[in-house]
């Protein structure tokens, strides 16, 4: 179970896209899984064979648990759920594998162990595994200890009824109780500061305009790009705001995956990365932006997409809002913020002009980068703006 954000525990297995035996190649969709965001779309970092599914669709497990066993091309057949803890795997789900099985299911590993000890006929398995019932636990009363059906029947009687659960939270309530997880975590834990500065829009919306006149009306950009693209770009200078805290430490990422903020329509926000943003040009960077937003209000996004943003940046212009301070999002060390474009007096060659004029904030990290680094970055963000053509 991947984590799909600093806020994320456990997600609910949905359904498996994929069966038994299928060949799948790295990027394939596997699974989706709810989590209290969205429902998300799984991927394979691997190329094999599915081999067994450890966890069945219905299932709510933590984050780092193993969802199902792959054979990579090349590879003997695994004898055993338990050989997988050999192999070097991220501390989660070492743990998770360590961790002891739930009582109301069967480990692999004591499946494979006691298969062949347990006497059951096929209707009282069947009807045991629909109960919850585990057979191993159970005296049979049939012929040479045969495990029957009305084993599992009175065995599913005696079983102790569970408190009534509570009524479950919709997802609205869900999202906000996540994003409140979040942003409580990153104001205890990181220690933030602040800064910010205003960038003269004219050149890069006069640009913009021009660009424009070139595109179909469906393929025009929008100045949101320019920024994200000058953000990216003012990152390679600034290579310690695009870190990872871990670990107790941060770890610079040498991809640049910013992470876009987007309301969602039913409340809350996701931040889902926009892949190698220094990398894409405008135009493709449109592209991918536009189909991000829309996949990620229609709750289908990706589990990449959701795991690899290396820097968020977040604006409020479209609500009016001309500056915002965010949060930084955890396991990231800053946030860009952006306000809308207003025109306001400005101080050119000594004369005072009318200029469409955008807020830009940094929050970040202290333990990572200071005020100067940070002043340096919010600087190349705007040296950038003045030259669009070069984006």
């Amino acid at each position: 179970m991947p984590q799909l954000g600093a806020d994320m525990s456990a997600g609910k297995l949905q359904g498996w896209r994929k069966q038994i035996g299928d060949c799948v190649q790295r990027g394939d969709i596997i699974a989706i899984v709810e989590t209290d965001k969205a429902d998300i779309e799984i991927e394979v970092f691997t190329t094999g064979v599915i081999e067994k599914f450890l966890v069945q669709p219905g299932e709510r497990v933590p984050v780092g648990t193993v969802l199902a066993i792959i054979r990579e091309e090349g590879k003997p057949l695994e004898a055993g759920v338990s050989r997988i803890a050999t192999v070097t795997a991220p501390q989660p789900i070492l743990a998770a594998l360590a961790a002891p099985a739930p009582s109301t299911t069967m480990s692999a590993a004591r499946t494979a162990a006691g298969e062949s000890r347990l006497h059951i006929s096929p209707a009282a398995r069947k009807v045991a595994a629909e109960l919850g019932v585990d057979p191993f636990a159970l005296t049979g009363t049939g012929p040479g200890g045969r495990i029957t059906l009305e084993d599992v029947q009175r065995a599913a009687k005696a079983k102790p009824v569970p408190p009534a659960a509570e009524a479950p939270l919709d997802r609205q309530a869900r999202i906000r109780q996540a994003i409140a997880a979040a942003m409580a975590r990153s104001k205890r834990e990181i220690p933030h500061y602040y800064l910010s500065t205003t960038i003269d829009m004219s050149r890069a919306m006069a640009w913009l305009i021009q660009e424009n006149l070139k595109h179909a009306v469906e393929d025009r950009l929008v100045y949101g790009v320019l920024l994200l693209k000058a953000v990216a770009l003012a990152l390679r200078d600034a290579p310690e705001l695009n870190s990872i805290w871990t670990g107790g430490k941060a770890t610079p990422v040498r991809e640049i995956h910013v992470g876009v903020a987007i309301s969602l329509r039913g409340g809350g926000l996701v931040a889902p990365a926009l892949h190698h943003t220094d990398r894409q040009s405008l135009d493709e960077l449109m592209k991918t932006f536009r189909d991000l937003v829309q996949r990620a209000r229609a709750g289908s996004l990706r589990s990449s997409e959701l795991g690899d943003p290396t820097i968020t940046v977040t604006s409020l212009g479209e609500q009016g809002v001309e500056t915002v301070f965010g949060i930084i999002y955890p396991p990231q060390v800053a946030l860009v913020g952006f306000g809308k474009v207003v025109e306001r007096p400005w101080s050119v060659e000594g004369q005072v002009v009318s200029r469409p004029l955008i807020t830009a904030t940094l929050s970040a990290d202290h333990r990572v980068s200071d005020g100067h680094r940070g002043g340096l970055f919010l600087a190349g963000v705007d040296r950038r703006l003045q030259e669009p053509e070069k984006l």
